[in-house]
Order: C-alpha cells, then sequence, then structure tokens
C-alpha cells in the first residue's frame, strides 16, 4: 500500500512546532522526539508505510493526557493514542504528524470488586497484567486477541479473540469509561450499573471508535469467575470445508464452546516447524470447553461425535493446564510461525466475519482464491462466531506480488460482504480498510462523519482513521 492510497491529513507545521516547544518544557524527559522512539510509536504490524509523530508524551494520568490535547487542540495539532502497538490496519500511524500519547505509565489496576464480579483499570494495563492481578481472586478478564494488548487499546478498536465465541467481545465487557474529549474535557460514561436507560450509550459509541472521537483513559469490565474445569485439545479434518461443517454443527447443537479455532494446512505446517511439535498437518481445530468436571467431559465427547461424523479425528483432549498451555502457546504463536515461512518478506493480514451458516463456503472459496492467485497466505481463525484471518506474505520489492496480494483482499472483503458478513471482525478499519468501510455501510458512513464532524471539529483526533473526511 503506497502513502497515496491513504486518507490524506494535511500538516500544520506551525502549530507542531510550538506545540513540540510547550510538551517538552512541560514534561521533559517524558517527552521524547528522537528518531528511533518516534518510528517505533509511527510503527505497523503490517505493510503499511510506517507514518511517524512529531513527538512521543509518557503520561500518568488522566489530567495529564487532558492537557496535552487541549494545548494540541488550541495548535490544532493532531494526537495519536499509543497502547502497545499490536493493532494491524495502521492505527497508530501519524499520516499528518502531531503527538502520540504512550498510555503505558497508566497501568494501575483501580479497583477490584469481585462481589459484583467487575473492576476498574487504567487503560494502559495490559490483559495479562490484569489477569495476573487477578489470579488470587477466582476471576478473570476473558477476552484474549492472541497479543498482550492494552485494554486501552482493546476497547478502542472493539477487539474479541479466542474466547468470544463465549464470552463476547469488548463491545460486551466494557460496562463503562472514563475519556478525554477533544476539547480536553473528562468524561465518564456510566457507572457499574450492569444496565442502564439513561440517555445516549457512550459507552458504545466510543468502544471501537478506534480513538478518533475521544482518548480512553480507564475502563470499568466486566470479569468472570475462573471455571472449576476445563478442557481443551485438537482435532485435524480431511479438509476446510468439513471442519467448517463441524463447527457450525456444534454452534447449532448449543454445546457452550469455549474456544474453537480454525488453522488450516499451511497455518498448522507452520506452528509444527515454529514451535517445533508434531500436530497433524491437516485443517485443524483448537477446542476448549469451561464448565464442571462432569460438564467439560461431556462436551468433549459430544465434539469428539461431531467431529467423527464430518470425517473428523481423533480428537485427543486433556484437562492438564501445562499441557492446553502449551496447546495455546501453540495457537497464539501463529502470527510469529506465518511470519517465519517466508523470512525478510512482510505480511498482509486482513480478516473478515460472516454468518455461521455461510463460514463454510467462504473460508474454502479464499482458499481457492489464494491458490489461483498464487500466494502464501495461512488461514487462521475465531470460527465459533464466523470470523477468520488471512496472512498474505510479500516481497515488499515486489510491486506485481503487492498488487495480486491487494486484489485478493479486495475479493475477500466483498466476497463476506456478499454473503451478509463485515469488512473486520476484530481487527478494526484503521488506513487499511477504509474503502470497505464505505462498502459495507454506504449512506452510514454521512452519519458517522457527522458524529466525528460533532465532535471533534479540528479533527485532531487520530485522524485519517476509518474514513477520510472531506
Amino acid at each position: 500500500m503506497a502513502l497515496a492510497d491513504l486518507a490524506p491529513v494535511e500538516r500544520n507545521e506551525e502549530g507542531i512546532a510550538a506545540v513540540l516547544g510547550i510538551l517538552r518544557q512541560r514534561f521533559g524527559e517524558r517527552f521524547q522526539t528522537g528518531q528511533a522512539i518516534r518510528e517505533q510509536h509511527g510503527h505497523t504490524t503490517t505493510y503499511i508505510p510506517n507514518q511517524l509523530p512529531d513527538g512521543v508524551a509518557f503520561v500518568e494520568t488522566t489530567e495529564e493526557v487532558s492537557e496535552i490535547v487541549r494545548v494540541c487542540a488550541e495548535h490544532t495539532v493532531p494526537v495519536i493514542a499509543f497502547g502497545v502497538g499490536s493493532s494491524l490496519e495502521g492505527h497508530v500511524n501519524a499520516p499528518g504528524g502531531g503527538i502520540s500519547i504512550d498510555m503505558s505509565r497508566m497501568n494501575r489496576v483501580l479497583a477490584v470488586n469481585a462481589e459484583d464480579l467487575d473492576c476498574t483499570v487504567e487503560a494502559g494495563v495490559t490483559r495479562e497484567e490484569l489477569n495476573t492481578y487477578l489470579r488470587d481472586t477466582g476471576l478473570f478478564f476473558p477476552i484474549d486477541p492472541g497479543a498482550n494488548a492494552s485494554l486501552g487499546g482493546m476497547a478502542s478498536t472493539r477487539a474479541s479473540g479466542t474466547n468470544a465465541v463465549r464470552y463476547g467481545t469488548m463491545r460486551e465487557n466494557v460496562l463503562s469509561l472514563t475519556a478525554v474529549m477533544p476539547d480536553g474535557r473528562i468524561v465518564k460514561t456510566g457507572g457499574r450499573a450492569r444496565k442502564s436507560s439513561a440517555g445516549y450509550d457512550l459507552t458504545r459509541l466510543l468502544v471501537g471508535s478506534e480513538g478518533t472521537l475521544g482518548i480512553i483513559t480507564a475502563l470499568t469490565l466486566r470479569l468472570q469467575g475462573i471455571p472449576q474445569a476445563i478442557s481443551g485439545g485438537v482435532c485435524p479434518f480431511p479438509s476446510l470445508k468439513t471442519a467448517c461443517e463441524a463447527v457450525i454443527q456444534t454452534i447449532q447443537l448449543g454445546i457452550p464452546v469455549a474456544r474453537i479455532e480454525l488453522v488450516n494446512t499451511l497455518g498448522m505446517q507452520s506452528i509444527n516447524s515454529y514451535s517445533k511439535l508434531d500436530y497433524p498437518e491437516s485443517p485443524c481445530l483448537f477446542i476448549e470447553f469451561h464448565g464442571t468436571d462432569a460438564g467439560v467431559q461431556e462436551q468433549a465427547e459430544m465434539f469428539g461425535e461431531i467431529a467423527d461424523e464430518f470425517g473428523g479425528g481423533p480428537f485427543r483432549w486433556t484437562n492438564v493446564a501445562e499441557e492446553r498451555a502449551k496447546l495455546w502457546k501453540a495457537r497464539h504463536d501463529a502470527y510469529w510461525a506465518g511470519m517465519a515461512l517466508r523470512p525478510g518478506c512482510q505480511n498482509l493480514t486482513t480478516d473478515v466475519c460472516v454468518p455461521i451458516s455461510r463460514l463454510a463456503e467462504c473460508i474454502e472459496e479464499t482458499e481457492i482464491d489464494i491458490a489461483e492467485t498464487d500466494l502464501i497466505a495461512p488461514i487462521v481463525g475465531h470460527v465459533g462466531d464466523g470470523n477468520f484471518h488471512v496472512m498474505i506474505l510479500v516481497d515488499p520489492d515486489d510491486a506485481e506480488e503487492i498488487a495480486r496480494a491487494e486484489g485478493f483482499v479486495s475479493r475477500l472483503n466483498e466476497r463476506a460482504l456478499s454473503m451478509e458478513g463485515t469488512c473486520t471482525g476484530e481487527h478494526g478499519i484503521g488506513q487499511g480498510k477504509v474503502k470497505y468501510l464505505e462498502l459495507e455501510h454506504g449512506a452510514g458512513i454521512d452519519t458517522m462523519k457527522a458524529i466525528k464532524r460533532a465532535i471533534d471539529p479540528l479533527n485532531i483526533m487520530n485522524p485519517g482513521k476509518l474514513f477520510a473526511l472531506d
């Protein structure tokens, strides 16, 4: 993707120069303008070109975020929130320059209300840090996008991941939040009540807004009790189609599966090579069940019968924690395993989501398209909710190969939309999926732009993402 293909954002050189001086004086060593750190904060984990901010502020409080935003608003300078930089669609790039606000020092767990199954955290807390903190309470936070992402970033992109089929996405698990708005005002969107009919749902408006309406600085989250028993395993299938059909039947029969992940043959080959494992090198489902001892055994046995019906198996499962951890470590390392298939290449990673009844058809057509386009592209997916990912490995110096990859991505998104799906189940739009958002929502984009203009009239909050403002 060339810079010319991205939504343009005009630089305000005079305003940027003024803000750099003010923030350097205010924050001292906590404000950095060195090339390397700016590259890190403009980085992207895909092939979208790096667009650097002009400075990086390491904040420690909501009030400091507010102060920076007020200064940037006064001088019409862009502001981009930064968690850990694990997003895949160029969300943290700075196409018009500006200030990156690094939230990593806002990493405190503010409260745990075990009786109410909720907690309040600062936005820089990562999901692994939260679950380590909760370990002795008997509770856990279930949303697991794979990367050890910050919870503020996960809310901003409406992340989900491996557990979404049972526990939902960030949309369902954020009760309320604190955000700094484009004029610097601090807004709290609600309390800890499990439901409310009081006014507009500002929480849901900001969750998934990708930092374009405000910067999330704290969140109140739903928690879950750690299950009495957990079982899980890997089940091979003769084809992607039969694996997907087994998923569909599992969901339609109401088996309360906690995780059900698909990896295609190439993905399994890469996982075995990278993680030094010996799983079957055919399409496989990684499955996990939560519940009582008797419940997880019954669920595993029922799934085994379904797998057998579609020619899959044997389904080998275990309730030994160490063995399950090894299984899911391999699944979470699929990104790095895929990258190892073509050392020195970059990846174009994309995702779509379709109704579960269309999943087998969509994935089967996608794998045929990959073969016909002559691409190296492993497939993995959170298939319990119809969501799957394709990692296309491309030579950054091969314009023809990049063109083939981009053509494939267009067809994939159009295919998902034609099946009444969405252009992204969890990656978000960022810069990479702008044209597909327009294709998906049509005139609805005008309403989104109206909201953006009303809340952020200066267009300083993560500009160039989601859509281009006219």
